[in-house]
């Protein structure tokens, strides 16, 4: 489990802010209703395309929340 990551604020309707730990591969969003959730297993390219893509609700949705089984973590 990571603590205390480092997360990027984007502006994606319901997720608030998004960090990753290339290392560890653990990608975590924080959503706008404060909950924060942790993804194993995210590759950097995923990660990548996450923070560069026009739409990141969607691309979450599609390519993280069906790929990745999340801990809640707050």
């Amino acid at each position: 489990m990571v603590l205390a990551m480092e997360r990027k604020k984007i502006s994606a309707g319901s997720i608030r802010s998004v960090g990753y730990d290339a290392r560890n591969r653990m990608l975590e969003v924080e959503f706008s209703n404060g909950g924060i959730y942790q993804y194993s297993g995210v590759s950097e390219e995923v990660h990548r395309r996450f923070m560069n893509v026009p739409s990141p609700g969607s691309y979450f949705h599609d390519n993280i929340e069906e790929n990745y089984s999340g801990k809640k973590m707050r």
